[in-house]
């Protein structure tokens, strides 16, 4: 799993569950894509999008790890055949962080088929391929030794045998294009940070937070046996991200390659590693292309092997999973929607 159903508020309600998150340059400007209600939720949980509820990228472009833009979805109820319309509002500046300012309107329409903007933003929302693959036995192995301080111990596994915990299953995909002129302008650098969020309204017209998401595999890492941290995670913001969880994920580390014998200095790495993952927002440079690798995080591409990257910086070592995109039953494609929508 990246996020998949990664705290109890989120396995509540799987259309607010923020799988995963995507950020790379796409044919005519960057593409943000947020993944939120899996299959892996199971045959009976709810579909779709939520309505009153908001589906926001979070845009930080001054370094200060708060959002200065913002794109904010909301969908209407599904009708009787499933079908949804959505709503698509720009929020600047200290707007951008409130849940209840207007912004402005972009565009709306229904979901499954791709809606435009006159300054060539381009939108797709509906059910999609998920695009992530994970070894089932490594992602748990990972979990049990950062929740007890111990080894990675994966089972004995014959790789030709092993198969995505993801194969076959959907996600509901929202595909956000922006094209060049139309971001820049809207950011003090090109340098930017990115998280998502849902956000569901409560009966006593406030908002409640319910998952954010910015880097991958931050919470099966580090709190996939911890529903209290994985929750904490959520309700965080990223500026106060390094105070809240910096401590936690330096020991967490070090407890791991220090079983390992992986690192000299099993705090110091610790420190390190908690430094780069936090603020945990999702860092890319505009108009360049993605890679999320274990030197450099520059957003996220479809098809980067996120999972192996994030295994193997947390624990100073080369951590396989023992499988490649290839594991994916819908691969993602050079041309918008980018995802693969589900037939």
């Amino acid at each position: 799993m990246s996020h998949h159903l990664d705290s109890a508020a989120a396995r509540a309600d799987a259309r607010l569950n923020i799988s995963d998150v995507y950020l790379f340059r796409g044919d005519r400007g960057t593409v943000f894509v947020m993944n939120v209600c899996s299959d892996a939720a199971g045959p009976d949980a709810p579909k779709g999008f939520r309505h009153e509820a908001h589906y926001d990228f979070n845009i930080d472009s001054t370094g200060d790890a708060v959002q200065d833009l913002a794109y904010r979805f909301s969908f209407e109820a599904a009708e009787a055949d499933g079908g949804q319309r959505l709503e698509l509002r720009r929020l600047e500046g200290q707007q951008a962080a409130d849940d209840h300012a207007d912004g402005t309107v972009l565009l709306s329409g229904p979901v499954e088929q791709e809606l435009r903007a006159d300054d060539g933003l381009r939108v797709w929302t509906g059910r999609a391929g998920d695009p992530f693959w994970m070894n089932p036995e490594v992602v748990e192995a990972v979990g049990q030794a950062f929740q007890h301080g111990t080894d990675v111990e994966v089972p004995p596994q014959d790789i030709t045998q092993v198969s995505s915990l993801f194969s076959g299953q959907k996600i509901h995909s929202i595909v956000l294009e922006v094209p060049d002129a139309g971001l820049r302008p809207l950011t003090e650098r090109p340098d930017i940070g990115v998280w998502a969020t849902t956000t569901l309204a409560t009966d006593a017209g406030g908002w409640h937070r319910i998952n954010r998401c910015g880097l991958p595999m931050v919470s099966p890492i580090f709190a996939q046996f911890d529903d209290e941290l994985a929750e904490k995670l959520n309700q965080t913001p990223p500026a106060q991200d390094e105070e809240a969880f910096g401590d936690v994920i330096t020991e967490r580390v070090a407890a791991v390659v220090a079983a390992r014998g992986t690192a000299s200095d099993p705090q110091s790495y610790g420190r390190d590693v908690a430094r780069r993952l936090l603020p945990d927002m999702l860092p890319y440079e505009i108009g360049t292309p993605a890679v999320f690798g274990f030197d450099r995080f520059n957003g996220r591409a479809l098809n980067d092997n996120a999972g192996e990257v994030m295994f193997s910086l947390a624990t100073d070592s080369a951590l396989s999973i023992g499988l490649s995109q290839d594991a994916v039953d819908s691969p993602a494609t050079s041309y918008f929607p980018y995802v693969a929508p589900a037939i």
